[in-house]
């Protein structure tokens, strides 16, 4: 990377994410990107980003499929109701073995090209500010069809991150997930 751009600076983290070292690392960025195959590690990266501030764009892929979301539950929308949440999305994550690891399903790789490239025009979005962003908007593509919507979601009220009655006020609930 250095030789492409001698202005970049790469900080490797050799350590595996967890509930004890997710909101220092988190912490040092301004914008967080996710694109993890096992729901422990996004329901963790999600949350920490929320907890810390930090904005988080989020892809998952399934074999012909995928999704596509921003992040930013610690502002308020132009109606003034708090962003969702990851969790105001997908509440909690699906039972254990209900849905096929990435490992145990596969994904065509030119598939994730194309998640990575418009996850990479979202991170920019954030960056720069152009457009409309993916703030309380799912874009769902599917590969089969070739098809792209967008479903719009809200604050949940009854979220336990930044809901009525919040019942997730740190990471501590990771352990028992890892």
């Amino acid at each position: 990377i250095a030789a492409l751009n001698p202005h970049v600076a790469v900080e490797r983290h050799p350590v595996r994410l967890g509930p004890d070292n997710a909101l220092d690392l988190i912490g040092r960025y301004d914008l967080v990107t996710d694109g993890s195959d096992n729901f422990a590690t996004r329901y963790l990266v999600s949350d920490a980003c929320c907890l810390a501030g930090k904005p988080l764009v989020t892809a998952a892929l399934g074999v012909f499929d995928g999704t596509l979301t921003t992040l930013r539950p610690f502002e308020r929308g132009p109606d003034g109701t708090l962003n969702p949440t990851y969790r105001c999305l997908f509440p909690e994550p699906p039972p254990p073995g209900t849905v096929p690891t990435c490992a145990e399903a596969g994904i065509l790789g030119a598939f994730a090209g194309v998640l990575g490239t418009l996850m990479a025009v979202e991170v920019v979005r954030e960056i720069v500010g152009f457009g409309e962003g993916l703030v309380g908007r799912l874009l769902m593509v599917d590969g089969r069809g070739p098809r792209f919507e967008t479903l719009r979601y809200a604050w949940d009220p009854a979220n336990p991150l930044t809901g009525e009655h919040p019942t997730i006020t740190d990471l501590s609930g990771h352990r028992r997930a890892a």
